[in-house]
């Protein structure tokens, strides 16, 4: 499958990878760069990257992007799970959640500075609601 982004085509590699955790606080980053998220633990190995996917909280399916890895922008060591829901504005901390990666549309990359990594986040949102948006009009 093909989407074509800002910056030319991204060919989306099929994952479909299932990963459940408690949600925990994490570092708030992502919320102050707008992009808040909900956090698990890794418990399993999965490629770093970003995906789009599917979170479960409270029998709800929602669409999201999920990053796993280090976060190498900020000089992180530890791996893990965090997930952007789509219109989602909903605190959830100590709720078990299931992450289902769906598609990885890119990998681990370090920037040069946040409004890069702010950046980019934005390109990425815009591959996930183009895959949604038209998932949906497949699944109706």
């Amino acid at each position: 499958m093909l989407f074509l982004s800002q910056s030319g085509i991204i060919q989306l590699m099929k994952t479909d990878c299932l990963i459940w955790g408690k949600v925990k606080t994490g570092s708030q980053r992502g919320k102050s760069l707008g992009f808040p998220t909900v956090n698990i633990a890794l418990h399993k190995e999965v490629a770093d990257g970003v995906y789009l996917s599917r979170v479960r909280i409270d029998k709800k399916l929602l669409p999201a992007l999920t990053f796993v890895g280090a976060a190498k922008t900020f000089e992180s060591k530890t791996k893990k799970v965090e997930s952007f829901i789509l219109d989602f504005n909903t605190t959830v901390y100590g709720k078990w959640i299931t992450v289902r990666l769906l598609k990885k549309i890119r990998g681990n990359i370090k920037f040069k500075s946040s409004k890069e990594l702010t950046s980019q986040m934005k390109k990425d949102l815009s591959v996930a609601n183009v895959f949604f948006q038209e998932k949906l009009l497949r699944e109706f």
